[in-house]
């Protein structure tokens, strides 16, 4: 009988929603892999779930065999033993994406960061140019990763 009381109570703890945290982002614990990622994307409100499909997606399409994980709340892409070379997080109105070497890209993505060469892409409901932002991470890929 307790056996049974404890694996009800770790499917309940499985079938449990993500925590939103400030403007809406998930907590999601730290892992490796594709499965935490798509719990954070899942666990992402409203529209912004699928800025995060679409993201995930050009991603993996543009990078075969990223390396992904979830780190501070926030899905991680890099290259296995080179770094990170991007991030997204969710706020209120936006998806805000973080390309760590930003200022390498061309052209350079327009949010603006105190880190020197991070940069940064504030994606709004239905304005993903995913041309473009195909362009960036194939280019980012390229580049030496960040160590995190």
């Amino acid at each position: 009988m307790a056996g049974n009381t404890s694996e009800k109570s770790a499917k309940a703890a499985a079938e449990r929603k993500p925590t939103l945290l400030a403007g809406g982002n998930p907590q999601i614990a730290k892992a490796d892999g594709d499965a935490p990622v798509q719990a954070y994307i899942a666990a992402m409100p409203g529209w912004k779930s699928d800025v995060g499909r679409r993201l995930d997606a050009i991603i993996v399409r543009t990078v075969p065999g990223v390396h992904k994980a979830v780190k501070w709340n926030s899905p991680f892409y890099g290259i296995e033993g080179q770094g990170w070379f991007l991030s997204f997080h969710v706020f209120t109105r936006y998806v805000k994406v973080t390309f760590f070497r930003g200022t390498s890209l061309r052209p350079v993505p327009p949010g603006e960061s105190k880190h020197k060469e991070v940069r940064y892409l504030d994606v709004y409901e239905d304005q993903l140019d995913e041309a473009q932002f195909a362009a960036w991470v194939k280019q980012a890929s390229q580049l030496p990763g960040e160590r995190l």
